[in-house]
């Protein structure tokens, strides 16, 4: 998952719903124009469908009657079941306790008393800031937070206090135990209450520690991307594979209400051929280019450099993977063993930590696409791009446009970048009879050429050039304080809505990996579904960094050059 802006609990202005109000079939005739329709559609909490023509309405949905059997869906969309919390307490250490680890922890049920206390009072300011009530109404998932360990001393000191805040409690509160500090991580692996691992360290870390967590037994919940390099990729998934521990990859748009309903959508072919997908982020600020603050309590005494760079024999298998492919001038300029404030919270910006744009930003576009289409691996990536406005030492591309063509399939997805423009984009899934726009909601748009709907076009039943169907989960909409934060509202990213009610995503996927642990059954998000995504991002990578084709040889499943 992303490193979310810190300031996301800030003004929060969810628009009132107004759920009293009804679209009287009868008395609103359809020549009183498309638009009364529209509005009067944007108070349906849940499912809503956008139709010119004669409306009906059925449980939450609207819809056309004359297009009932096309765009009209008799269930709801439930992106998770009742989760299991009955048995045995689940005993988690956390790895890793930064800005995307502290918001594993309040997703797991636990948050420092100085955040709970700033959410109280944003509700106490302004009553329509629901996110306090969101956290408080969070279901108990029968866990408990046992060990912790960050290695710097400040984030390791903010995850105890979130760990030891059981009652959810605010400044002057009541609180309970307080987790276990530990300064290496394989000592939290080594340890025996701990039963399973949330692991939200830098990019670098995740492949390796993953590895160690698995030959400790531990189950694992692991922030994307899953892997730092290629070789690793394979190595990971081997341990897994002969593991029986249980593996999520962090990403929490598997549990978006609207990408089940686009699921639905593209299952019974109502797009018709798809042959083309466009996706992309826009950021426009330095915290959305990764240009974190600098904690000014950090320096050599409070950070553990030397494990956060890694051990020489990891940096020299680093050196050699970049040697091999050509790329060692990507590493550095620094030496590694020169410690830097910089380069220890803006880890983003240099090869030798971060996977780039394709493995922090691109990971969210590809799952969300794979999870709708089942796209599996592309058959070639083809990348462009450069350090075009932040020119402040980094070597991480601040534009990427990448082509995934899937030669099989018929189609390409294009994904295109940008940390210096904040201009909506959204994701587009191109068919020959219909366009669908997926975010936090979903539309379609009937294309005029389409021949699965020409007679009701040439009937009128069916207006061409703006949403025909419309699909929206939930209406509380957040005030947006940073170009980050609009980027992951826009995608859901930040809450879903089941049954109308509004929940925290990452609470939902952490929730479905619980109930994974205690009954056996399989992640959204599983080795399989991380391993696709894995290599098709480090295939954009690749491409981008050797300025050639890259391929995949499904047979061998290898990456091979242009």
């Amino acid at each position: 998952m992303s490193e979310n802006n810190k300031n996301n609990i800030n003004n929060d202005k969810n628009s009132k719903s107004d759920e009293s109000k009804s679209v009287d079939n009868k008395s609103k005739p359809v020549s009183q124009g498309r638009r009364d329709v529209i509005k009067s559609l944007a108070t349906v909490p849940v499912l809503g469908a956008m139709a010119y023509g004669v409306y009906k309405k059925r449980k939450n949905e609207i819809f056309n009657r004359s297009a009932a059997d096309m765009f009209h869906f008799p269930t709801e969309v439930t992106p998770f079941a009742a989760s299991a919390t009955d048995g045995e307490t689940i005993r988690i250490g956390i790895i890793g306790t930064g800005i995307r680890g502290k918001q594993l922890l309040s997703g797991l049920g636990y948050t420092t008393p100085a955040e709970v206390q700033e959410l109280i009072n944003l509700n106490k300011a302004d009553s329509a800031n629901k996110r306090y009530q969101d956290f408080i109404e969070q279901e108990d998932l029968n866990i408990k937070i046992t060990a912790v360990c960050d290695i710097f001393d400040v984030h390791a000191e903010e995850g105890i206090a979130a760990g030891a805040n059981i009652y959810r409690e605010g400044l002057n509160g009541k609180y309970g135990g307080s987790p276990k500090r530990y300064l290496n991580y394989k000592d939290l692996l080594a340890a025996d209450d701990v039963d399973a691992v949330v692991i939200a360290s830098p990019d670098h870390w995740h492949g390796q520690m993953t590895m160690d967590a698995v030959k400790a037994g531990k189950h694992i919940y692991l922030e994307k991307p899953m892997t730092w390099t290629v070789p690793e990729t394979y190595a990971l998934r081997e341990l897994v594979r002969n593991s029986n521990v249980v593996f999520q990859l962090g990403h929490q748009n598997r549990q978006i209400e609207a990408y089940e309903r686009a699921r639905e959508i593209i299952d019974r072919g109502l797009l018709g051929p798809i042959t083309l997908i466009e996706t992309g982020t826009n950021r426009n600020a330095p915290n959305g280019a990764w240009v974190y603050d600098i904690n000014p309590k950090a320096n050599p005494k409070t950070i553990d450099w030397k494990q956060f760079d890694g051990d020489p024999e990891r940096i020299k298998e680093y050196m050699d993977y970049m040697t091999s492919a050509g790329l060692a001038s990507y590493v550095g300029p620094e030496p590694r063993d020169k410690f830097s404030l910089e380069r220890f919270f803006r880890w983003r910006c240099w090869w030798d930590y971060s996977t780039g744009l394709s493995g922090d930003l691109l990971t969210h576009e590809y799952d969300a696409m794979n999870q709708i289409l089942k796209l599996g691996i592309p058959s070639s990536a083809t990348s462009s791009g450069g350090v075009y406005f932040f020119k402040d030492g980094r070597t991480v591309p601040d534009v990427l446009h990448t082509t995934f063509e899937y030669a099989d399939r018929g189609l390409a997805m294009l994904y295109s970048a940008t940390l210096a423009s904040q201009f909506k984009r959204p994701r587009k899934i191109m068919g020959h009879d219909a366009t669908m726009e997926v975010g936090s909601s979903l539309s379609v748009t009937i294309d005029p050429r389409s021949e699965r709907y020409k007679d009701k076009i040439a009937e009128g039943k069916i207006k061409t050039g703006e949403p025909f169907y419309h699909y929206v989960p939930g209406r509380d909409l957040d005030a947006i304080t940073s170009a980050t934060e609009l980027y992951f509202a826009e995608r859901g990213l930040l809450y879903s809505y089941v049954g109308g009610k509004r929940y925290n995503t990452t609470y939902l996927h952490l929730r479905e990996w619980l109930e994974c642990i205690r009954t056996g059954k399989k992640p959204s998000c599983d080795l399989d579904q991380g391993f696709q995504e894995a290599i098709t991002a480090h295939m954009g990578t690749r491409a981008y960094l050797e300025g050639r084709t890259m391929y995949w040889d499904s047979d061998k499943e290898e990456i091979t050059r242009g």
